[in-house]
């Protein structure tokens, strides 16, 4: 069975920075790739960033490249999730994901930014 706790969120004013952590378990995460998803309030789940746990290749959404960076310790089988320079439209529950679209997700951590 699947696993993945996220940690690290919580309220920061706008600017601030903030660094999530997901720990996985039950599947093979060296041969996987990982993603960020969010959630904000009243919308839908977006897509934030990927990594490939073999390559380190990562991607970003245009909404976050340049200030988030993903990374991952494959011996520890976690992924992060560096934020920088926050903004308040970054305020949402945060998920890390075996897929894009959000499936087989955590139980999130919430970022708000907020001054």
């Amino acid at each position: 069975e699947v696993g993945l706790v996220e940690s690290g969120g919580g309220s920061v004013q706008p600017g601030g920075s903030l660094r999530l952590s997901c720990v996985a378990s039950g599947f093979n995460f060296a041969d996987s790739a990982m993603n960020w998803v969010r959630q904000a309030p009243g919308k839908g789940l977006e897509w934030v960033a990927s990594i490939g746990i073999s390559s380190g290749v990562p991607s970003y959404s245009d909404s976050v490249k340049g200030r988030f960076t993903i990374s991952r310790d494959v011996a520890a089988k976690k992924v992060y999730l560096q934020m920088n320079d926050l903004k308040p439209e970054d305020t949402a529950l945060y998920y890390c994901a075996t897929d894009r679209s959000g499936g087989n997700r955590g139980q999130g951590t919430q970022v708000t930014v907020s001054s």
